[in-house]
């Protein structure tokens, strides 16, 4: 019977490595075989890096990190949207290690949304360094410092972390990672972090002459896009959009999104965890969809807030906090600053007393009415909300943020629960946890209510707010109106405050509990562009708008900082009318409380 023999070498222009019908090389001797032995492991592990990872360093990878460590090292575009509990940031170490080590001179740049976030890749980097002798030998230099972090090989490559803003133009790279791609602004990607990607590696073995006009051994750029999901309107969504596109058309990309689920059962989240996550009050269906399911949300078709005008409104970094907070960190930065000329500090508040995920909360908003040409900005610097509390500890409440932050104003409303509240807040007040008393507070723009303050100099700091179909149409249209035009200034995004906080040395050092609280405020903000955005507004015949939640979603929040904006508003208006030198901040001025 003849000798039958299969070639599977299909590319002719091509050389085989693992032929072993190839002839040995007459000179050289071990060392030439050495080195025949390292192009073949080294093409074995590039083509299975979970190998690598596995002989190497050391590190059994799940399946679902197997899969996206191949992606990520055999795609030229790369998007993972991943839920909380996935270990986003420790696989992304592991293949950046993982392709300095297989592909010499590579150049990584790491970007995210906040530098500390990249720097994060370099501290996992150091771990795995610690853990695996072998990675030690191929790391010559490793630092982490706020201004410069980064990773240096001895075969060539490095790791260099960097902030996403215009400062880091001037970087060279062949290989681009964006953590948390949604924090970043698309401009900043298209113009400062792509432009980074130059020529390609170029492998000196295709200098020799035979390699020469082999295109497919030519190495392309690569370029990888990490965050969770956010919502549809968000650049984030059009690249995830994009990319898929491309991908079911055959060409070098791959789009992958995991939700909390796959994290449970490979054993990193603990199903126990997540499910009284889902049971707190603090529970927000919007949020938990992107964070957890990792699911891309919508607004509401009849939404009339867009989530572009809330979302690029995030600009306050400075919050204020109360007393209790402050208290916890002997800092001078977190001290509340006087008042400047012509500022003016408002607390808003709408009232429930029922608890729980059916009803509304009371939501309290604070803040500074800064003084411009054409009116206030609303400076938004605190938010808290309450759940299930008696109308008195809401007085209670509202009267210690009110000399905390040094207000002049109470915007209340008054329906409902509100009556009571606003009762209580028209009485002295004892808080025997301050041991302070609080004087009793009147109503500015009702006669009836402010009858029924039994103190007849009691300072008439509470504007009351009394809902009907058509106040609340007016109080939409403004706050769409002030929203549109930058007025409403919220508090940054979660991540943006971290970092402001842990600009703070003493911040730091602070146990998890207690720094949590300083973060409250810009979860509250997220919370509260969730319940704006959820809200769907129904237009009558009369041309009133009416807003309502979709389906259990709550709007305290939201009609919290739109009655502060209606009531800015109106003393913008006052002001105009007036057209005198009147300063604003010294009317209805509230005295101090007064120690027992």
């Amino acid at each position: 019977m003849g000798f039958f023999q299969v070639d599977r070498n299909k590319n002719k222009n091509s050389v085989n490595i693992f032929d072993r019908a190839k002839p040995r090389r007459k000179e050289g001797g071990k060392s030439e075989r050495m080195m025949d032995g390292v192009a073949i492991w080294a093409s074995f592990y590039r083509a299975n890096p979970h190998r690598f990872v596995r002989d190497y360093l050391g590190i059994e990878l799940k399946l679902f990190q197997q899969i996206l460590l191949y992606a990520m090292m055999h795609f030229h575009f790369m998007t993972y949207i991943a839920s909380r509990g996935q270990g986003k940031t420790f696989l992304t170490a592991i293949f950046c290690v993982t392709r300095a080590i297989l592909y010499p001179e590579s150049k990584i740049v790491a970007s995210a949304g906040q530098k500390s976030q990249a720097r994060e890749i370099v501290q996992k980097i150091d771990d795995l360094r610690k853990n695996s002798p072998l990675l030690q030998r191929e790391i010559s230099n490793l630092k982490i410092s706020i201004n410069d972090s980064g990773v240096e090989f001895h075969n060539g490559s490095w790791i260099q972390t960097v902030a996403s803003n215009d400062g880091a133009r001037g970087k060279r790279s062949n290989l681009l990672i964006v953590d948390e791609y949604r924090l970043v602004d698309i401009d900043i990607i298209n113009t400062v972090l792509r432009k980074f990607q130059t020529a390609p590696r170029q492998p000196k073995y295709l200098n020799k002459a035979e390699y020469k006009d082999i295109d497919h051994l030519k190495e392309r750029n690569k370029e990888i896009y990490l965050s969770s999901a956010f919502f549809k309107s968000h650049h984030t969504y059009d690249r995830v959009e994009s990319y898929t596109n491309s991908m079911v058309n055959g060409k070098s990309y791959f789009v992958c999104s995991l939700p909390y689920q796959i994290a449970i059962k490979e054993g990193l989240l603990m199903r126990e965890q997540v499910e009284d996550e889902m049971q707190e009050l603090t529970f927000n269906e919007v949020s938990w969809l992107m964070e957890m399911e990792a699911l891309f949300y919508g607004q509401s078709t009849k939404s009339i807030f867009k989530f572009e005008d809330l979302h690029k409104s995030r600009k306050v970094g400075k919050l204020y906090y109360p007393k209790e907070t402050t208290s916890l960190i002997s800092d001078k930065s977190f001290v509340i600053p006087k008042r400047e000329a012509g500022e003016i500090r408002v607390i808003s508040a709408d009232i429930a007393v029922m608890a729980g995920n059916q009803n509304d909360a009371t939501a309290l908003t604070v803040a500074r009415l800064v003084p411009k040409k054409d009116g206030y900005d609303r400076e938004i610097v605190y938010l808290e909300t309450l759940e299930g509390t008696h109308t008195g500890q809401q007085a209670l409440r509202i009267k210690q943020l009110f000399y905390d932050f040094d207000c002049q104003h109470i915007v209340l409303d008054r329906a409902g629960a509100g009556i009571g509240v606003y009762d209580a807040l028209a009485e002295r007040t004892l808080d025997n946890s301050r041991g302070a008393e609080y004087e009793p507070f009147s109503c500015s723009n009702n006669d009836e209510l402010a009858k029924r303050c039994m103190y007849p100099n009691a300072p008439k700091v509470i504007y009351a707010i009394h809902g009907t179909a058509e106040l609340n149409s007016e109080i939409a249209i403004r706050f769409k109106d002030s929203l549109s035009r930058g007025k409403v200034l919220l508090p940054v995004v979660e991540t943006e405050g971290t970092e402001f906080l842990m600009s703070s040395d003493k911040f730091k050092k602070l146990p998890i509990e207690i720094q949590q609280k300083f973060k409250l405020p810009y979860i509250q903000t997220t919370l509260l562009i969730n319940e704006i955005i959820n809200l769907e507004a129904e237009i009558n015949e009369t041309g009133r708008i009416k807003l309502k939640e979709a389906r259990t979603a709550r709007k305290d929040r939201y009609s919290s900082i739109s009655y502060l904006n209606y009531f800015a508003t109106e003393l913008e208006v006052k002001n105009r009318k007036q057209k005198t030198d009147i300063d604003p901040t010294k009317l209805f001025m509230a005295r101090r409380a007064k120690l027992y």
